[in-house]
Order: structure tokens, then sequence, then C-alpha cells
């Protein structure tokens, strides 16, 4: 029988007008920072939610631009809050600033934390791309619901990407703010500790489950079927544990090992967000039970148990 998962296939054709408000679905517009990145895309999305007053969501990054960007959108408007999927510094660092210019508080899922403590001697990768000094006027947490004016706004808790990462998800209709959780324009970076395979594997099952079906990410453009695409991230996501635990399977494997059988053509500048996202992978096999990792005499290897 025919498999019925979806085919994973990254939408990169979205060109946003940088800075420019575009009217994404009704009551929803979108405003793309300018930080295009090889993390960040064409840049992070903010967005303006209600006619007024009105949430603004995932402020971006630092950069005076983009908050006479966001202050030309919101057109005198009264700002209700910032919120923010998560903490960091492309989606929260122009917090403060865009708290004073629109006398508003700043609402998400609590301080910055990592997933888990570290290690002895280990480092944190993404150390300084979090935003560790900043706190929250009010922590959103999973079930919450936001009114605005007519608009019912859920929040949903879907850690992985990091530990206080959060989605939107409006009432009533197909829309959901997916933050760095589900982006069309690629797959989500895990990295360890700040993240957890764990978390997001079972964040994309609970958003699979809810009724929402179009996903705004906060880089690149819509996602028309959302579900189905967290399904193909899912297999994805599935297809690399069991590429590691076929390698292993043959002998145990150094990390470098297995990235250069898993990924032997990638560019140079790709390989550092592999490298971190495949000890995610191996992480999460050593939680399951799958995999083990020892010392030998080429240092850190992997073994099947």
């Amino acid at each position: 029988m025919a498999s019925t998962t979806p085919s994973l296939v990254f939408d990169r054709d979205f060109s946003p007008n940088i800075g420019v408000p575009a009217e994404v679905a009704p009551d929803i517009s979108r405003v793309t920072a300018p930080n295009a990145g090889a993390y960040t895309f064409t840049g992070t999305n903010s967005f303006v939610i209600g006619r007024e007053p009105v949430f603004v969501v995932d402020v971006g990054p630092d950069d005076p631009d983009h908050l006479e960007a966001l202050v030309r959108a919101i057109g005198g408007r009264k700002v209700e809050a910032l919120l923010l999927t998560h903490t960091h510094k492309d989606h929260s660092a122009l917090a403060h600033k865009a708290a004073e210019a629109f006398q508003a508080p700043i609402w998400f899922g609590g301080p910055h934390r990592r997933s888990r403590s570290l290690k002895f001697l280990e480092t944190d990768p993404l150390e300084a791309s979090c935003d560790w000094v900043l706190r929250p006027d009010r922590v959103l947490v999973d079930g919450d619901e936001l009114a605005l004016g007519d608009m019912r706004i859920s929040v949903v808790a879907t850690p992985g990407h990091c530990a206080n990462h959060i989605a939107f998800g409006f009432a009533g209709t197909p829309y959901l703010l997916s933050g760095d959780h589900v982006m069309g324009w690629n797959s989500t970076l895990v990295a360890v500790p700040d993240g957890s395979m764990r978390d997001y594997l079972a964040s994309l099952d609970k958003l699979i489950a809810l009724d929402f079906t179009t996903y705004l990410p906060a880089h690149g453009g819509a996602i028309s079927n959302g579900p189905d695409y967290a399904r193909a991230l899912l297999a994805h996501r599935g297809l690399r544990n069991a590429q590691i635990l076929d390698l292993v399977g043959k002998s145990p494997k150094t990390p470098d090992a297995l990235l250069r059988a898993i990924y032997p053509d990638l560019p140079a500048e790709n390989r550092f967000a592999a490298r971190l996202t495949l000890a995610a992978h191996i992480e999460y096999l050593v939680e399951t039970g799958a995999v083990r990792t020892r010392f030998g005499f080429r240092g850190r290897e992997v073994a099947r148990v």
C-alpha cells in the first residue's frame, strides 16, 4: 500500500516587501523585518492583530527601521499588548523599545530557559542568541484565551525549538501563528540544550490534533495545509532517526562521521546548523533507549544499545 504521509516540500519563493504591512488574513497583517540571513530567511515576521486595540506578535530584532515600520502599520491605534512566540533575539530584542513606544505590556511564555540543564563542561551554542534578561508583564500558559474585540486567541504551548515557545490560534478561523515551530521555508532548528527534540516532536503531534489548518510562521510565507505539512516534518525527523540507527547498527560512529554520512554534500554555511540538529536527534535516541554514547579511541561515539 502506498504511503499516505505527505511529502516534505519547502517553499522558498516568499518575497515580502520589507517594512510594508501585508494583510494575510482578516485583521491579521504581517510586517517583515530587515534581518534576512541564513537562519532568518527573508527576515522575522511581526504580526499586527485586530482593529483597535491591536496586539503585536513578535516585535522582532532591535532595528530602528523595523520599529518605525511597526509604528506606521499600527497608525496610532492602541496596542493592548506585545506578544512573543519565544525569546530568541530575532523575535524579542525590540520588545523594550516597542513597549515604551506603544505604552504596552509584554506577554510571553515566561523568561528564557533551557529545555534541560547544562551537563558537566557543556556549553550552549545558542546562548548568545537568547534573550536572557527580558521578563514578561504577563506569563502566558497553555490554554490561556486572549480576548481582542470579537477575536478569541488561544495560547498553545509548543516547546521544542526552545522551552518557552508558544503558538497563537484564532478561534473560529483556520489561522495559527506558528512562530518558529513550523516554518514552510525550512525545517526548524532544534539545538540542545536550548531546545529538545522530544518536545519538538510532541508539539508537532499537538498541533496536528488541533483544528487550525493555515499556519502563519515567523519566517517565510503562509502554510496552507499546516497539519499535513506538520505530518511531513514528523516523517522527516523519523527518517533522520532511522538513518542514525542504521549507521550505528553497522558499527559505532562519532557524531562527525554521522554528519558526513547523512549530509555528504552539505554546503559549509549549513554545517553548523546540521551539527546542532544531529546532536538533538542523538540525544532523543539516547532518551528513548535506542542508542547510547560512549568514549572510545576516536572520542565520543554513538552505539546501538
